[in-house]
C-alpha cells in the first residue's frame, strides 16, 4: 500500500487480528472495526482508531480490508444497516 494512505480493515478475528496488527506495526495509518469491541482494544492501544460501524470506517479511510467469516458477514458488513456501502 502506499505511504500515506488510511487502511480500514473489518473483522479482527484468528486471522484478521494477526493481520491488522503487522499493519499498525509496519506504521500504516489504521481504522478497525469488529462487532467484539474487545477485539479492537489491542490494535487501539497499538495506535489504531477505533470505529463504531462499517459506514463510519469507511468515512475515514482510502482502502478497505475485510476478513469474515462467511457470506453472510459480508454482506451485513457491506450493504446492511451501517454498512460499507451506506
Amino acid at each position: 500500500m502506499a505511504a500515506g494512505h488510511t487502511i480500514g480493515f473489518i473483522g479482527l478475528g484468528n486471522m484478521g487480528s494477526h493481520m491488522a496488527t503487522n499493519l499498525v506495526k509496519k506504521g500504516h495509518s489504521l481504522v478497525v472495526y469488529d462487532l467484539q469491541s474487545a477485539a479492537t482494544q489491542s490494535l487501539e492501544k497499538l495506535g489504531a482508531k477505533v470505529a463504531t460501524s462499517p459506514a463510519e470506517l469507511a468515512s475515514q479511510v482510502d482502502r478497505v480490508v475485510t476478513m469474515l467469516p462467511a457470506s453472510p458477514h459480508v454482506r451485513s458488513c457491506y450493504i446492511g444497516d451501517g454498512g460499507l456501502v451506506q
